[in-house]
Order: structure tokens, then C-alpha cells, then sequence
């Protein structure tokens, strides 16, 4: 809570300085908010004159809630993963997006069909596809190396600690799927009461062994400072720790958890045509493609796939390391984010209680 009330008396105090030409975005921080300063932000401000502020959050979605249910709204712009963006629009906090606005491909194809299917939402436009894997530190498993998903649960055979989001989300599905549920039919077990046992049967088998963590950045952390051998995460951010800073770091994509981020503008905000600007200006083929230059997730919208190059350093190829790539879909899990708009309170309920027993 604490957090909650500095970040929003840090929000309210940039919106206290804003006029006309400035937007505050606020986004995850991190390798992958110095992407989106790269690739959007300083071209952004560059052909409009429009300042943009970055600010980082654990989770956007969050004080993003609570400015426009106080009425007191500095934010033109978030960041938030689709299941919040779903759940924000149903509950009347965010502005709807008219898709007309948004540019089209540059072989004209509009933007309706150039984005994968389900990144155009009533309230919500998403620039990435990103997934939550594995990395383990390859240094401390001198034979066999782990390589799915069972392996993270496997004490026995890979021992050390385990780094694991401390959320019901991703967590719970990720443990049904080690345990053997088929990605298909993960969701349909996990609305059951017995599925719901299971999957905290399953983290329980690792409970006593593992190190929650709640933002993106501290997974590469833990496993560089040695507190675990293995942690799931988000991929861009292993990436950057493995290639930027040359971590002995290695990725397991077999169960990696697929979702999107999206833009969302609040209602209320001080600068909603500032916001609209930015948000087509940022979600075009272009700047998407851009954006891989500095963080390995794919781009939201098809006609920047052929764009994507070479990394930042001029000499690591991309598309390797895209979530998306089909050698990267190995038995991928898909965020149903209508079923965690409507599950998302009774199953973090659950959840923590499991954790505080």
C-alpha cells in the first residue's frame, strides 16, 4: 500500500506539471521501458514536440484504478497486461479506442487485420506478444541440463531454489501444466475445485524451495545473485540479461506463458488527444519492429515481423529469441483473460491463503 500511495503522490505531482504538450505514460520500467523510451518516446517527441514522461509501476493497472476511482487522474497512458485492460474497460475506467484511428500496414491492409488476433480490444490496443518462461543459471548444473517445464519442479533432479511470481496468475497454470494438463484444457480444469487443488498440490512440492518474487526485474537478479538456479520470468528480460549483460543464463520455452501487453488510456486523463497521438503513433508497423531492437518480444501486428533485425549490439540476430518464433512454441499456454476477469479475486484469494498456510 505503501507503494501504491508514493507512486500515486509521484503521478499526481508529474500531472501538477502537465500541459498540452506533455503525456505521462506509465509502464513496467526496466530494459523493457528503456525499449519503449528507444523506439516510441524520443520519436514521438522528436515529430510532434509532445514531452512524454515515463514513470514505472510494479503493475499500471494499479494506480491506474485508483486515480480514476478518486477522481483524481494524472495518467494518459498505461501500460497493462490484456486481462486487466478487459477487466478496467468492463468497470467503466478507461476510454474506448475507435480501431479507425490506428495506422494502416504500409501495404495498406488496415489495422484490423494486420494485428494478431485479440490485440484490438474496445478500450485497449496491444504492442506486444511476451511470454513467462524458465531461465536457469547454466553454471550450476554440471551434467544434465533442465529443459520443461517438470524440471522446474523437480527437486530432486535439479536441486537448488526456485524464483516463482508471487500470483495466482501464470503460477497455477504453469503447475498444471507440469503436473500434465494439456495447455488446452488448462482453463477448464483450473475453474474446478479439484483443479484448484491440484495446481497448489503442485506448488506445494516445491513450496519450501522457492523465492516469490513480484517484479519483472528481480528474476535475472536472483538467479546472477545466486538466491536460486532457476526462476520463471519474463522472456525480454532474461534476454537482456543474457545477452546485454552475458549472464551463463539459459531459457526453457517448453510451457511458456503467452499474453499480450496493450495501451490503455483512463478516463479522466489530462490528455486524451496527446494519448490517442502517441498510441497510433507507437502501435505502428514501424515502431513495433523497433522496439525488438531492444527487447526480444514480438511485435503486435503482422507486417512488422519481416522488420525485425538485428539487437542493439548490431550482431544478435532477433528473431531467435521472439516469443513467437514457432521453434520458441513448444507447448505454449495462452492467457484466457476472460476467464481471469471473472475468476481473478476468488483465485488470488485462494491463493494467498495457500501461501500464508
Amino acid at each position: 500500500m505503501n507503494k501504491l500511495l508514493t507512486l500515486t503522490t509521484a503521478l499526481v505531482a508529474v500531472g501538477a506539471a502537465a500541459s498540452a504538450e506533455e503525456i505521462s505514460v506509465v509502464s513496467w520500467g526496466g530494459a523493457y521501458t528503456v525499449s519503449q523510451v528507444e523506439a516510441y518516446h524520443k520519436p514521438f517527441t522528436e515529430m510532434t514536440g509532445i514531452k512524454v514522461v515515463s514513470i514505472d509501476a510494479d503493475n499500471p493497472a494499479s494506480p491506474l484504478k485508483a486515480q480514476v476511482e478518486a477522481g483524481n487522474v494524472t495518467i494518459d497512458l498505461a501500460d497493462v497486461e490484456l486481462s486487466d485492460a478487459i477487466r478496467l474497460c468492463d468497470e467503466g475506467l478507461l476510454e474506448e479506442i475507435d480501431p479507425a484511428m490506428l495506422p494502416p500496414a504500409p501495404d495498406g491492409t488496415p489495422a484490423t487485420e494486420d494485428f494478431v488476433p485479440g490485440a484490438i480490444q474496445d478500450c485497449a490496443v496491444a504492442n506486444i506478444v511476451w511470454g513467462t518462461v524458465i531461465a536457469y543459471d547454466t553454471t550450476k548444473f554440471s551434467g544434465e541440463q533442465p529443459s520443461t517445464l517438470a524440471d522446474f519442479f523437480d527437486l530432486e533432479k535439479f536441486p537448488g531454489k526456485r524464483g516463482l511470481l508471487k500470483s495466482a496468475k501464470r503460477s497455477m497454470e504453469m503447475a498444471l501444466v507440469a503436473d500434465g494438463v494439456s495447455p488446452d484444457e488448462v482453463y477448464d480444469v483450473l475453474g474446478t475445485e479439484e483443479g484448484v487443488t491440484r495446481a497448489l498440490a503442485k506448488l506445494d512440492t516445491i513450496k519450501d524451495s522457492t523465492v516469490w518474487w513480484e517484479a519483472g526485474a528481480q528474476p535475472p537478479q536472483l538467479l546472477a545473485d545466486g538466491e536460486v538456479v532457476m526462476s520463471t520470468g519474463y522472456n525480454g528480460r532474461f534476454f537482456n540479461a543474457m545477452v546485454a549483460e552475458g549472464k551463463p543464463f539459459a531459457i526453457i520455452w517448453d510451457g511458456e506463458y503467452m499474453d499480450y501487453d496493450l495501451w490503455v488510456i483512463p478516463k479522466g486523463a489530462p490528455n486524451v488527444e496527446g494519448a490517442k497521438k502517441f498510441l497510433a503513433f507507437s502501435t505502428d508497423t514501424q515502431r513495433l519492429a523497433d522496439q525488438a531492437k531492444y527487447i526480444a518480444y514480438g511485435p503486435a501486428r503482422k507486417s512488422s515481423a519481416a522488420l525485425i533485425g538485428m539487437y542493439q549490439d548490431g550482431k544478435t540476430e532477433m528473431a531467435p529469441h521472439m516469443p513467437t518464433n514457432p521453434d520458441n512454441m513448444i507447448n505454449p499456454i495462452w492467457t484466457d483473460p476472460t476467464f481471469w476477469a471473472d475468476h481473478d479475486v476468488e483465485l488470488s484469494e485462494k491463493f494467498n491463503a495457500w501461501l500464508a498456510s
